[in-house]
């Protein structure tokens, strides 16, 4: 690669970390970086895209762990379950439409953000919608439905993570993000459970990026742990907002711009 190109991967890396580390979808500034990357196939950028992520949520989860304490009675066994869904969702990739998925995504990112845009003490406090058993049976729901979605598409995994456990379960979005990263850890690991044995990973590029990426996970796990929820809802929001731009470009391109000549 030339000096620019490897440049733009590590800048872009460290700034995915960064941004999965406060509210996850850090994939939307890596991946089309590493398309930018001559004779990389599509496989290939998918595959060594969670390689670098792993490095980056791994140590942002470390960093959570060490000073916001995130509970994982509920992490792990959320995390256990979406290894498997990611692993899954990997494996029927190649045979599930995902010109049908997406609509379907971005009407659901527009909502989401429309609710928490009105509704400013969203996620300020932690308040529990379930207690006991339902609570744990909720999270491993969650942590299936999103893990597998990881598989299979992958774009806002850890923005959907908080998502659900700020609306769904009740939790404040600094022990959302906390508990974000632990289960997203899971749900690239079971991605390259699948994408190692068939040889899709570039590993020199793929560490350059988990170099990038591990930097700027350590860095925003800070910034977000000393500025708390207000500072998080806001990138929460701003990270919606490009989810909603990039999957609604697929979308037009996919499915409406062939209707309009």
């Amino acid at each position: 690669m030339e000096p620019g190109t490897v440049a733009l991967v590590v800048l872009a890396a460290f700034a995915a970390g960064w941004v999965d580390a406060v509210v996850g979808g850090g994939g939307l500034l890596q991946l089309p970086a590493l398309l930018l990357v001559p004779g990389i196939t599509p496989v290939q950028a998918l595959a060594t895209n969670k390689l670098g992520s792993i490095f980056g949520t791994t140590t942002s989860a470390l960093t959570y762990y060490r000073r916001a304490r995130p509970d994982l009675r509920t992490a792990v066994p959320m995390a256990s379950v979406a290894l498997a869904g990611s692993l899954l969702g990997a494996s029927i990739a190649a045979s599930l439409p995902a010109g049908v998925i997406k609509p379907v995504i971005v009407i659901a990112l527009v909502a989401v953000a429309v609710f928490t845009a009105l509704r400013p003490a969203l996620g300020q406090i932690t308040a529990l919608r379930y207690a006991g058993r339902t609570h744990y049976v909720a999270a491993a729901l969650i942590g299936a439905a999103i893990g597998t979605y990881d598989g299979v598409l992958g774009p806002g995994t850890g923005t959907f993570l908080v998502i659900a456990m700020v609306s769904l379960l009740g939790y404040d979005f600094l022990q959302a993000s906390a508990k974000a990263k632990i289960v997203n850890v899971a749900t690239n690991l079971g991605a390259l459970i699948f994408f190692i044995p068939h040889g899709s990973v570039v590993w020199g590029l793929g560490l350059l990026l988990a170099l990038g990426n591990a930097s700027g996970g350590w860095l925003g796990a800070r910034m977000a742990i000393a500025r708390g929820t207000g500072f998080i809802r806001v990138v929460f929001l701003l990270v919606v907002a490009a989810l909603v731009v990039v999957l609604g470009r697929d979308v037009w391109q996919e499915n409406l711009s062939p209707l309009f000549g």
